[in-house]
């Protein structure tokens, strides 16, 4: 996991941010999503993947991401939608705490594969255990 600031293009109008690769994120984009309307005491995520890495940013408003890489729990919480975390594979994510109307964007280098998700906690602890 990596915290990345993107360039923040300040102006009287507004604010511009962007993210290229190789520039900002460190992966080809193969898939874009976002997640909203997230139920007060909701958490999305919970699980890690095999292969796929993402970047995750808070467009709007903020949440937690709960990250587990195997040995250490770490809590960060984004709500400026210039800074970002880069999350490898093998990382166990929660996303926790959503404000009210917040946005989640989500890219990852890889498509959608079921294949590839870690569901079970104690599984993905195994697998990243056996990784080091």
């Amino acid at each position: 996991m990596k915290k990345i600031e993107l360039p923040k293009i300040q102006d009287s109008r507004g604010n511009l941010s962007f993210f290229e690769y190789p520039n900002q994120i460190p992966f080809e984009i193969e898939r874009t999503y976002w997640i909203y309307d997230v139920p007060n005491g909701e958490i999305r995520g919970g699980h890690a993947f095999k292969e796929q890495q993402e970047f995750i940013l808070a467009l709007s408003g903020s949440f937690d991401l709960v990250l587990h890489d195997g040995k250490k729990e770490t809590i960060i919480s984004l709500n400026r939608s210039h800074v970002g975390i880069f999350i490898s594979k093998l990382v166990w994510r929660e996303i926790r705490n959503f404000s009210t109307n917040s946005l989640a964007l989500v890219v990852s280098d890889k498509k959608y594969d079921e294949n590839d998700y870690i569901r079970d906690y104690n599984k993905f602890l195994k697998l990243s255990n056996e990784s080091i």
